[in-house]
């Protein structure tokens, strides 16, 4: 049997893909696999990822791949899947989660803590850049888009002096450089931020049945919580929210911080319950912020958008 993968053509893409692959041979000796690159809007589209008004850029191309049978299932980042899927596709398969800390790469090893003032960081993402300004007020913080090698190389140019990425990429694709791990207390991740999707089509059951045997059932559970947070607050590119669900035993606890765009308000809950109801973790969290006014922190998401985006 042969499966054709779906995926994008970046470099971590590729690894990523490669990676659950290497998984799927070990429970499917017999079993071949082919990785079809998909061109997706964000690939082409080079502006800063938060003012781009459409959901899945990286994805939509692929899994409507996969929804045509022109691939058998595709491979995404699980942050850059929507919650909501065409009709015909199925979150077919999350295998184990990657950590989920954010790290800080600098030109002259520097770290966020002592990098001098006035210093410029790059970032792709308005969550990262509202917590990078929390803890230093001093310092500029500019988009920056790229692959992961070529945001590292920016930073021995004369534009940035550091950059804010995510471990799990740095990982994958086995980057050999040094790097400070910021703490998840001060660097809420993204929520499913780690972690690896798998979709395939509803109908297509004996390739979900091949596509389980590889999921990892607390990385599952951890997910759906911190996906139905996001569904209940409908959060995005554009609204800075952090969220970590870690499964201990029976029980879940998943830890929430949403901003104000520009990081003078802060909003933090943690709730636990049944880990086997992650749903209701990530409702029950999403209605506390709402109590507590998270709606209110992104009344002027736009105007400051604009403003950092021409900074």
């Amino acid at each position: 049997m042969k499966y054709i993968v779906g995926a994008r053509g970046s470099q971590l893409s590729l690894a990523q893909t490669n990676w659950v692959i290497s998984e799927l041979k070990k429970v499917n000796p017999d079993c071949d696999y082919e990785i079809k690159p998909i061109i997706t809007k964000g690939d082409t589209d080079t502006r800063p990822l938060f003012t781009i008004d459409q959901k899945g850029i990286f994805e939509k191309e692929i899994d409507r791949a996969v929804a045509l049978k022109e691939v058998d299932f595709a491979v995404h980042s699980l942050k850059d899947v929507p919650s909501e899927l065409e009709e015909n596709l199925i979150l077919a398969s999350i295998p184990k989660r990657e950590v989920v800390n954010d790290v800080f790469i600098s030109s002259d090893g520097s770290t966020l803590d002592n990098i001098k003032a006035g210093s410029v960081i790059g970032t792709s993402s308005l969550r990262r850049a509202v917590q990078v300004l929390r803890k230093r007020p001093d310092v500029i913080v500019k988009p920056i888009r790229g692959n992961i090698e070529t945001r590292i190389k920016k930073i021995f140019g004369e534009t940035y002096d550091a950059v804010v990425l995510a471990q799990a990429g740095i990982s994958r694709l086995g980057v050999d450089v040094k790097f400070t791990v910021l703490s998840i207390d001060d660097f809420s991740p993204s929520p499913g931020q780690g972690a690896i999707a798998i979709v395939a089509r509803a109908d297509d059951s004996e390739t979900i049945s091949m596509l389980k045997k590889i999921e990892d059932s607390d990385s599952r559970l951890e997910i759906e919580a911190e996906r139905s947070l996001s569904d209940y607050v409908d959060s995005g590119c554009k609204f800075p929210l952090g969220a970590y669900a870690k499964s201990n035993g029976s029980e879940m606890t998943l830890t929430v911080s949403a901003f104000s765009v520009d990081g003078k308000q802060s909003l933090h809950v943690n709730k636990t319950g049944n880990k086997d109801d992650p749903k209701s973790i990530g409702k029950n969290a999403g209605e506390e912020l709402r109590t507590k006014g998270v709606n209110d922190l992104a009344l002027n998401w736009r105007e400051k958008v604009e403003e950092w985006n021409k900074s």
